[in-house]
């Protein structure tokens, strides 16, 4: 079976399944190398994944970047440092076809790490049509001392 031929549907059947296929797919230890294949296969044509954060003068920004954008300029860097996102909490609305999932995370670099060194949001939204999930844009903060992550946000415990 060659690449053409792989059949992820089931890692894009439901909200639940391609959620934690993003995740999986950037996840990985120092030296593991990623499914690109498999990352791609989640965006529809034309989908961004927009990074927002301060530049070096301190102004926020936002960055848009295509699957394969996102793939050129930080796939090197997670596999270099290993990577770890986790959904620690998830708030969905879905309209029809249309959904949208304010994903909160935690990042290690390893799975062994006791606390993370990063977390966020993900604001992604998903488009069903009528045969499969699709990401069509990952929109993200990292937590920061001024924006802390809100509770409605985090796990209820």
């Amino acid at each position: 079976m060659n690449a053409q031929e792989k059949d992820y549907s089931k890692k894009v059947a439901t909200i639940d399944s391609t959620i934690a296929t993003l995740y999986s797919v950037i996840s990985g230890d120092k030296g593991e190398v990623r499914n690109w294949e498999l990352f791609k296969h989640l965006f529809k044509k034309d989908a961004k994944l927009i990074p927002t954060g301060k530049n070096k003068k301190g102004e926020t920004n936002v960055r848009y970047m295509s699957p394969e954008d996102y793939i050129k300029t930080s796939g090197k860097w997670l596999v270099e440092n290993g990577f770890h996102e986790v959904e620690i909490n998830r708030v969905t609305q879905t309209f029809g076809n249309i959904t949208h999932v304010f994903s909160t995370y935690e990042s290690y670099k390893s799975k062994s790490d006791e606390k993370p060194f990063m977390r966020g949001v993900n604001s992604i939204q998903l488009y069903n049509d009528g045969k499969r999930w699709w990401i069509i844009n990952i929109y993200w903060m990292q937590e920061s001392d001024e924006f802390p992550i809100p509770d409605t946000y985090l796990p209820k415990n």
